[in-house]
């Protein structure tokens, strides 16, 4: 479970984002909408420990991670987590295979690859640089490199921004389900793709609103 108390982030622009408090239970998946600004990659990356809150705390299964040193939080981020980046930081020089494949420098067992690939519709690619990819080709394997570590939480920030909303709808169909277990956070502007998951929580409303936001897939999206 992810718990988020009194969370803020200010930035030397003097911005400064504050959350309400939120939990990330185990075994869901949460859609994260809003506008850009509204803080959604921000809290990813905290969550992740890759930036540190300004204030406030981040407990991952009973554990302040937000106090925790970080060397500890880049090991647990390899450890647990599976980040989807929406930059995706790959190396262009590198075929998809080593992309994935340099993951073993960190004990990963990339076993399952082809069978990612192959599901997210590119193992076609396996051997290819990703200089000569396209930007969806490139977006699909930032997401098998997450898939394939077998995360216990996967954050991903718009995982379908370089895809159209075909390509795009299986590939979150295909996230979600092997996300089945395992928390998954992902941040979309695509609100078309909320059935795929089961929470909902509009972001404009997190760090600023009047009214309860986190609604079940059932109930109505804010």
């Amino acid at each position: 479970m992810i718990e988020i108390k009194n969370l803020g982030k200010q930035f030397q622009n003097e911005t400064e984002i504050e959350y309400r408090d939120m939990i990330f239970e185990n075994g869901k998946s949460y859609m994260l909408l809003g506008a850009s600004g509204c803080g959604k990659s921000t809290l990813l990356n905290m969550i992740a420990g890759i930036i540190s809150p300004t204030s406030g705390e981040i407990f991952i299964d009973g554990v302040n991670m937000s106090a925790s040193h970080q060397k500890e939080k880049d090991r647990f981020r390899i450890e647990k987590i599976g980040y989807i980046f929406q930059d995706f930081k790959l190396i262009n020089d590198m075929t998809v295979a080593d992309n994935i494949g340099i993951l073993r420098l960190e004990g990963v067992d990339v076993s399952e690859m082809d069978s990612i690939l192959s599901n997210l519709g590119i193992l076609e690619k396996k051997n290819a640089k990703i200089k000569h990819l396209s930007g969806g080709q490139k977006q699909r394997v930032a997401i098998a490199r997450a898939l394939v570590k077998n995360p216990d939480i996967i954050l991903a920030d718009e995982p379908t921004g370089n895809l159209n909303f075909t390509i795009g709808e299986l590939v979150i169909g295909e996230l979600t389900r092997i996300s089945k277990g395992k928390t998954l956070i992902a941040v979309t502007h695509d609100d078309r793709l909320a059935k795929y998951f089961d929470v909902v929580v509009d972001m404009n409303e997190v760090t600023g609103g009047m009214r309860d936001v986190i609604n079940e897939k059932e109930g109505e999206l804010c």
